[in-house]
Formats: structure tokens, C-alpha cells, sequence
């Protein structure tokens, strides 16, 4: 028996049709998205949707670019230090043209 689809504001979705999206193949694009750029009602539809743990490994361990504010959220979410998210690690190794 299939889960029933997430209900995410489509805005989030703007560049795909969001009624054709496989929420376990693009699990990270989702993921990401939400993340990024969902309310808290997104973000708990995410939650109910993969569950904590597969939210984790996707932020920590997929996940190439979450903003500076994302990445602040999910590391006390989820009591984990910054430096353990693969994007923390990629961002070290990126310098800023202009920084401010």
C-alpha cells in the first residue's frame, strides 16, 4: 500500500509540476526545498512524510548547499555540530568573492 502524497505549498515547487513528483526517488530534492524554504506546516508534512531519521541523513549527508540560517536550524534540531553536515565541509572549502 503506497503512502499517501505530502501536501506542500506548490510554491515550493515552482519549477516542476508538483503533482508528477516521486516523493521517495527525489527525496532529496524535496527534502532540500522544504528545508530551505517551507513553513512549519511544510515542515511537519516533511516529518510525518520520511521521518526524522531520513531527514537527518539527507541534511547531514546529501545535502551540498543549505543558506547559513538552514544549516543554524537544523544543527539544533537535530543537536548536531555544524561541522558534521557535508555542506559545512563544502562551504570551508569555497571562498567568497565579496565577503561582508
Amino acid at each position: 500500500m503506497d503512502k499517501p502524497k505530502p501536501k506542500f505549498n506548490e510554491a515550493l515547487f515552482w519549477d516542476v509540476d508538483p503533482q508528477k513528483i516521486d516523493y521517495d526517488k527525489w527525496a532529496k530534492y524535496v527534502v532540500e526545498r522544504v528545508v530551505s524554504s517551507g513553513s512549519m506546516k511544510d515542515w511537519q508534512a516533511l516529518k510525518k512524510y520520511y521521518g526524522l531519521e531520513k531527514i537527518k541523513d539527507v541534511v547531514k549527508n546529501q545535502s551540498r548547499y543549505l543558506d547559513n540560517v538552514t544549516l543554524n536550524f537544523l544543527s539544533f534540531y537535530f543537536g548536531e555540530k555544524k561541522e558534521s553536515f557535508k555542506c559545512f565541509e563544502r562551504k570551508q572549502l569555497t571562498q567568497e568573492l565579496w565577503p561582508y
